[in-house]
C-alpha cells in the first residue's frame, strides 16, 4: 500500500450522497427475499452480482426496483441500515447524509412510517453504538408526477424533526427539475433543505433548472455543468457542493475510463466537489473505494484529497458545532 493509499483508507471521511436502498447488498437482498416470500429472477446470490452489468442509469434503475421489493417491514429498513452504517464506520466515515426513496416502498402498501421508523432507529442505535451522525433527505422520484411528490411531501410533514431535506432522483432525462417546481417551493416554505440529482446524465440545463427553480442548497453529480463554462463559473462563485461519485459514473458508462473523470478539474477550477459512494452495493465500492480509484486514475495529489474531505465537511448540513468537531477532527489526522 502506498502512503497515499494508506492516507485515504485511515482517513476520517464524510458521505453526502447515498441512497440507503442502494447500499443492499446481494446477499441481503437475496436473504430478505426469503425471509419475506419474495420471489426474485435469481436462483443464488451468484447470479444476482451477475446481473450487476449496466450500460445506463435505466439498466441500473431497474434493477434497484427490483431489489427494493424485498423490503417489507420495519426491522428489513433497520438492518439494511445498520449494515451500512456498519460498514461506513469500517471506512471511518463520521458523518453520513442519507437519501431514501419513499414511493418506491408506499407504491407497493409499505406504509411510510414503516420505512422511516426503521431506518431512524437504526440511525440513533449508529450514533450510539458507532459513532456516527446522520442526516436523512428523502427524494422524490422523478419519474412519476408531481402529484406524487405532493402526496409524498404531505406524509412527511409528520415527521419534520426526522427529515432534514428533499431531493429528486431516478431517471433524469425527460423530467426536469422544472417538472416539481411547485412541490419544491412548498418544501422549501416547510423549512426542508432542497437538493437534487442534475447533470448526471440530463445536460447542464438541468443544473440550471435545480439553482434558479427549485433554488437547491447542494447538486447531487453536476458533471455535466463543466460543458457550460459560465454554469461551471456560477458553481464555483456560489460555492454550490457537488455530490460527485466516481464509480457509480463509470459503473453507469457516464465516463468510459476513470481517467477520464472530471473530479480533478472539477478541484482545479475550484468548485465545491466531494467524494461519494451513491448506490455502493451496485457499483462496486464504499467511500474509500471510490476516493482510492479515482485518487489512482487521475493521479490526484493528497493536497487534493484533503481538499475533497475537506469540502465534504464544509458543504455538509451538520451544524456549525458537528461541523467544528468533523474538521478539528480531521486537522488532527492531516497533521
Amino acid at each position: 500500500m502506498t502512503a497515499l493509499e494508506s492516507f485515504i483508507t485511515d482517513m476520517p471521511k464524510v458521505e453526502l450522497h447515498i441512497h440507503i436502498e442502494g447500499s443492499l447488498m446481494p446477499a441481503m437482498m437475496f436473504d430478505l427475499s426469503k425471509r419475506n416470500n419474495v420471489t426474485l429472477p435469481y436462483t443464488s446470490v451468484a447470479e444476482i452480482e451477475a446481473a450487476y452489468n449496466f450500460s445506463n442509469l435505466q439498466d441500473f434503475l431497474d434493477l434497484y426496483y427490483q431489489g427494493m421489493s424485498v423490503l417489507h417491514t420495519e426491522q428489513d429498513f433497520y438492518d439494511l441500515t445498520s449494515a451500512y452504517l456498519k460498514k461506513s464506520a469500517e471506512q471511518n466515515v463520521r458523518h453520513t447524509e442519507i437519501f431514501f426513496d419513499p414511493q418506491g416502498h408506499t407504491e407497493r402498501g409499505i406504509a411510510f412510517e414503516t420505512v422511516l421508523n426503521g431506518i431512524t432507529r437504526a440511525l440513533e442505535d449508529g450514533k450510539k453504538n458507532l459513532g456516527i451522525t446522520s442526516l436523512l433527505i428523502m427524494c422524490f422520484l422523478r419519474h412519476l408526477s408531481e402529484d406524487s411528490a405532493f402526496a409524498t411531501l404531505e406524509q412527511a410533514l409528520l415527521y419534520k424533526e426526522k427529515i432534514i431535506g428533499v431531493g429528486l432522483d431516478s431517471s433524469e432525462n425527460g423530467h426536469p427539475p422544472s417538472k416539481f417546481t411547485r412541490v419544491f417551493a412548498k418544501a422549501r416554505e416547510e423549512g426542508f433543505l432542497i437538493v437534487a440529482h442534475a447533470g448526471e446524465e440530463g445536460p447542464p440545463e438541468y443544473v440550471h433548472e435545480a439553482l434558479d427553480l427549485l433554488k437547491v442548497d447542494r447538486i447531487d453529480h453536476g458533471n455535466r455543468s463543466l460543458e457550460d463554462d459560465a454554469l461551471t463559473a456560477r458553481l464555483a462563485k456560489e460555492g454550490i457542493g457537488l455530490t460527485v461519485c466516481p464509480l457509480s459514473n463509470l459503473k453507469l458508462c457516464g465516463v468510459k475510463d476513470m481517467r477520464d473523470h472530471p473530479l480533478k478539474k472539477m478541484i482545479e477550477l475550484g468548485l465545491m466537489a466531494t467524494v461519494n459512494s451513491d448506490d455502493p452495493a451496485y457499483f462496486g465500492g464504499y467511500m474509500t473505494e471510490n476516493y482510492l480509484d479515482v485518487a489512482k486514475a487521475l493521479n490526484l495529489s493528497r493536497d487534493d484529497i484533503v481538499t475533497l474531505a475537506g469540502n465534504s465537511i464544509g458543504v455538509s448540513f451538520a451544524s456549525d458545532a458537528r461541523k467544528a468537531e468533523l474538521r478539528e477532527d480531521f486537522q488532527k489526522y492531516v497533521a
